[in-house]
């Protein structure tokens, strides 16, 4: 037996506590087409990134995709319980785009996701909010409704808040596809970069609370 794997093995007999601080942290981005990789390939969907880059910086995690196309936070909400299996350590929740493209009334959009992380807290699972901004056509006043729902939930259940899930990328030709809407393969690499220290900042938190 390899020394390192021997020396593994009998760290992980004598101490218990130490075994369950190295496991892999076990994550679910709960999400819509954005964290789905819509007109990607696999590989190239966000959580598939996110992970890849987590590993490389020796962060080790098992991340699961539940993004589902066309997905609103209602629709979320409604698949909650089997897209977030138990054993789960987080959620990073990326849903409301589809609220605001389709000018869902935001106080529904705001009972979804208050319903999502009021259920995920119970399970004892830790959450991580993604934010989204409203498109401009609805106006003002809606925009400010509805953006106002992550700062608002981020605060009120004292979880770590993405504020723009796409930050650097909406509205660059350059990183959306031809439908203006969802991230290329490059673009997914700038919102990676970008939710980096956050969500590095969130499974340090979940590993604090294993030991």
């Amino acid at each position: 037996m390899h020394i390192a794997v021997l020396m593994l093995a009998l760290m992980t007999m004598a101490n218990p506590v130490w075994a369950e601080a190295t496991k892999p942290v076990r994550l679910v981005v709960l999400g819509d087409s954005l964290s789905a990789g819509l007109g990607l390939a696999a590989q190239d969907a966000f959580p598939q990134k996110l992970q890849k880059a987590l590993q490389a910086k020796g962060i080790a995690v098992n991340m699961t995709n539940a993004g589902v196309s066309g997905d609103t936070s209602s629709g979320g909400r409604d698949r909650l319980d089997w897209s977030v299996p138990d054993g789960t350590d987080g959620v990073i929740i990326e849903l409301g785009a589809n609220d605001a493209l389709r000018g869902i009334d935001p106080d529904l959009a705001r009972t979804a996701l208050t319903d999502i992380v009021t259920r995920l807290k119970a399970r004892r699972i830790s959450v991580m909010l993604c934010g989204m901004l409203a498109p401009p056509n609805y106006g003002a006043e809606y925009a400010a409704r509805f953006n106002s729902i992550y700062p608002d939930l981020a605060k009120k259940f004292d979880v770590p808040l993405y504020p723009f899930f796409l930050e650097g990328v909406a509205a660059d030709a350059k990183l959306n596809q031809a439908d203006g809407i969802h991230p290329t393969a490059a673009g997914v690499d700038i919102i990676v970069g970008n939710i980096m220290p956050t969500v590095e900042a969130f499974i340090g938190t979940i590993a604090e609370q294993r030991r």
